[in-house]
C-alpha cells in the first residue's frame, strides 16, 4: 500500500490531503485494541478538517482505551482516479490501513449532498453498499449528524443512525460492540441491543409501507422496538469534552483556526431552520470555562487566529465579558477574534472594535426576507430600523463593506417582498452615504439569495418548494431592481438546491437513485466542478421516481412523514402550530422572552432550557 501511494501522491493535486501524519494525530497499536472506529467524512481533507463535530468525536472516542478512532476523507477526483487505476482502496490516514480492515464505518452527515460521498467512499473501499450485501458484524456502517433527521434515504445503505449529539451515545455504542465481538454475535444479535440505546436508530427494524398515492400509510416497528426514536443530547455540556489538543492540518483548510462553542441550540425559533429546532434545547458554557479552553488549545496549537462559534454567537449572554477575557490574552500575542452568525438587534459597535483590533473584517448580516411582513411570517424577529441602525454605526465606525444574506421561495412569498430586498439594499446604501466617516474607498454592499428548501422537523416541512423556473423568474425581477453599482448581486445556483430539497424529504425509495448515480460515475456532488443536474435527473428516470414528488409538494396535516419515527423533542403538533403562524404573519418571542411549551426541554434532565 505504501509502495503505491508514493508513485500515486506525485501524480494528484494537494497531496498532504492523503499522507496523515500530522501533529497531534493520535496512533495505537491496533493489536491491543478491541474496536476499530473509520471515521469517514464525505468530503474533502479541507472541509472535514474544519468540522468541529469530527475533531470532538474523534477525541472522545481515542480518549477510550480500547477504541481506536481513525480519519478518513473523500479524495479529490484526481486522487479517486489513480487508485482506482492502482488498485488502492479508500485508507485510513493515521495507520494507512484500508477501511474494510476496520470494526465500524462512521459517516458525519451535515449536507444531504454527501449522501452520495457516503456511497461512493464505500464503494471505494471495496465494501458493498447495501446492508443486506454486509451480513457478519465487522464493517458495521453507521452515520449521524443533522442529515440523520431524515436518514430514510440511506436506509437501505447504513446499519444504524445516531440521531441528535454522539458524545455519549457512540461512547455507549463502541461498548456494546465491544461485548458483541467478544460473545460473537450475530449482526441481527448486536442491531437489536443497539436499538435500545437512547438515540440510535435503526432502519431495519422499522417496515414502512406505502399508500396507492406514494404517500407513507404506515411505520410498523419490529421486534419490540420503541416506535419513535428520541434524540440524545449532552447533559452537561459545560464539563462536556472540548479538542484544546487537536490535530494539527499539514495543509491549509477552510478554517484554519481554533474553533470554540459557546453554547448548542438557539432562543430564536426561524421557522426556516432546521438547525434552530433540532439542536434544542439550549445549553452553554460559562465564560471561564470557554476563556480556560481557547487558551489551552490557542498554546497548543500555535493559531493566530480564534472564531466563537454557535447559531448565534450574539445571543450569548455573558458575551462581552468573554471577549474581554479573551482579549487580555489574545491581543498581547496578536491573536485574532472572528464573531459570525451576528444579529443585527444586538449587534455592539463597541464590541466589533475591540475584537478587530488585531485583524478587521467586513460584517455579515442575514434578514433572510425584504419586508417586515415576510420576516415576521418566517419568524425572524429582526425588524428594519434594527439593521438599518446597525449599519449606521458600523458606517460611522469606518466599516465599508456589509454582506447581506436572503432566500428567496420562502412560504407566503409574493413579488412585493423580492424587491423589498431590493429597496433594504438601497437603504443601505443611502445610510452610508449619511453616516460613514471614511468615504474615500467607497461603500461595497453584497447581497447574496439561496433557493428555500424545506426541512424536516422544521414549520415548513409541509411547504412546497418553487419550481425552480419560478426561483429563476424571482432572481431575474431582482436584479432588475438594483439599480446601484455599489450593490453586487450573488444568487445560487436552482439545481442544487432542487436536488437537496428531494434528499431531504426522501423516502427510502430514494435510495435506488443514490445507487444509480453513484454506478452512473457520480462523486463529490456538493461541488460545482462535480456535480451533474442530468445525471440526477437520468438517475430518476431509470429508478421510475419522481423528484417532484418530494420538493415539490405541499403535504397534509395529517400525512405521515417519512421521518416521522424520529423526533429532536420538538412536538409535531408545535410545528404545525408555528407553521399556520407563519401564514397569520404572527411573532413567536423568542425562548428567552417567553418558553412557548415546545417540548425540547422534556429530553434535559435539569427541566428546563439552561438559556
Amino acid at each position: 500500500m505504501i509502495n503505491k501511494l508514493d508513485r500515486i501522491l506525485p501524480k494528484v493535486q494537494k497531496p498532504a490531503r492523503y499522507t496523515g501524519g500530522e501533529y497531534n494525530q493520535i496512533v495505537k497499536d491496533k493489536s491491543k485494541v478491541d474496536v476499530r472506529v473509520a471515521f469517514c467524512f464525505p468530503d474533502t481533507y479541507e472541509i472535514g478538517m474544519s468540522n468541529l463535530g469530527m475533531r470532538i468525536l474523534y477525541g472522545v472516542l481515542n480518549n477510550k482505551e480500547n477504541v481506536w478512532c481513525e480519519r478518513v476523507f473523500a479524495p479529490w477526483g484526481d486522487m479517486e482516479d489513480e487508485m482506482r487505476k492502482a488498485g488502492v482502496p479508500l485508507y485510513a490516514l493515521e495507520s494507512k490501513d484500508p477501511i474494510k480492515e476496520h470494526d465500524i464505518i462512521a459517516f458525519s452527515l451535515g449536507y444531504e449532498m454527501a449522501f452520495i460521498g457516503l456511497l461512493n467512499m464505500l464503494d471505494l473501499a471495496g465494501i458493498p453498499l447495501r446492508c443486506e450485501d454486509r451480513p457478519d458484524l465487522k464493517n458495521l456502517v453507521i452515520a449521524g449528524g443533522s442529515c440523520a433527521y431524515n436518514s430514510e434515504p440511506l436506509a437501505d445503505f447504513v446499519d444504524l443512525f445516531s440521531i441528535g449529539e454522539g458524545e455519549d451515545m457512540l461512547c455507549e455504542l463502541t461498548d456494546l460492540y465491544a461485548k458483541a465481538k467478544k460473545e460473537s454475535w450475530t449482526k441481527k444479535q448486536f442491531l437489536r441491543s443497539a436499538a435500545d440505546i437512547e438515540g440510535i436508530y435503526v432502519p431495519s427494524l422499522y417496515d414502512i409501507s406505502y399508500n396507492e398515492d406514494g404517500t407513507v400509510s404506515a411505520i410498523t416497528p419490529l421486534d419490540g422496538v420503541r416506535p419513535v426514536v428520541t434524540k440524545r443530547i449532552v447533559q452537561d455540556f459545560e464539563n462536556s469534552y472540548f479538542p484544546e489538543k487537536t490535530i494539527i492540518p499539514s495543509t491549509e483548510i477552510v478554517h484554519d483556526r481554533v474553533v470554540l462553542e459557546l453554547f448548542r441550540g438557539c432562543i430564536r425559533g426561524c421557522r426556516f431552520c432546521q438547525a434552530g429546532y433540532v439542536y434544542r434545547p439550549v445549553r452553554r458554557r460559562s465564560k471561564e470555562t470557554l476563556v480556560n479552553h481557547a487558551i489551552n488549545a490557542l498554546k497548543d496549537s500555535g493559531y493566530e487566529e480564534m472564531t466563537l462559534s454557535s447559531l448565534s454567537t450574539s445571543d450569548y449572554r455573558d458575551l462581552n465579558e468573554l471577549c474581554d477575557g479573551l482579549l487580555d490574552w489574545c491581543e498581547p500575542r496578536k491573536v485574532s477574534l472572528s464573531l459570525p452568525s451576528l444579529r443585527a438587534d444586538n449587534f455592539s459597535i463597541d464590541l466589533m472594535h475591540r475584537v478587530q483590533r488585531v485583524r478587521k473584517s467586513g460584517l455579515t448580516f442575514a434578514p433572510e426576507a425584504g419586508s417586515q411582513r415576510l420576516r415576521d411570517a418566517i419568524n425572524k424577529n429582526v425588524k428594519e430600523e434594527d439593521l438599518i441602525n446597525t449599519c449606521r454605526i458600523a458606517f460611522e465606525g469606518g466599516w465599508n463593506s456589509v454582506k447581506l444574506y436572503f432566500m428567496l421561495g420562502l412560504p407566503t412569498e409574493t413579488d412585493e417582498d423580492v424587491k423589498a430586498i431590493a429597496a433594504l439594499a438601497d437603504q443601505v446604501v443611502y445610510t452610508w452615504k449619511r453616516h460613514a466617516s471614511n468615504k474615500n474607498r467607497g461603500v461595497k454592499i453584497t447581497v447574496s439569495t439561496s433557493f428555500f428548501i424545506p426541512k424536516p422537523l422544521t414549520p415548513f416541512q409541509w411547504e412546497a418548494q418553487d419550481l425552480m423556473s419560478e426561483y429563476r423568474r424571482k432572481v431575474e425581477l431582482l436584479a432588475s431592481s438594483m439599480r446601484t453599482r455599489a450593490i453586487n448581486y450573488n444568487w445560487h445556483d436552482p439545481e442544487t438546491s432542487y436536488i437537496e430539497a428531494v434528499l431531504a424529504r426522501g423516502d427510502r425509495r430514494v435510495g435506488k437513485v443514490l445507487e444509480e448515480v453513484v454506478r452512473q460515475g457520480g462523486r463529490l456532488q456538493a461541488w460545482s466542478e462535480y456535480f451533474s443536474y442530468d445525471l440526477w435527473m437520468k438517475a430518476f428516470e431509470t429508478c421510475g421516481v419522481d423528484p417532484d414528488f418530494y420538493a415539490a409538494r405541499e403535504r397534509s396535516k395529517d400525512e405521515i412523514l417519512p421521518w416521522d419515527m424520529i423526533t429532536a423533542g420538538v412536538r409535531k403538533d408545535f410545528l404545525w402550530k408555528e407553521r399556520e403562524a407563519a401564514y397569520e404573519g404572527v411573532i413567536t418571542p423568542d425562548c428567552r422572552k417567553q418558553c412557548t411549551g415546545c417540548g425540547a426541554n422534556l429530553i434535559y434532565k435539569g427541566g428546563r432550557c439552561d438559556e
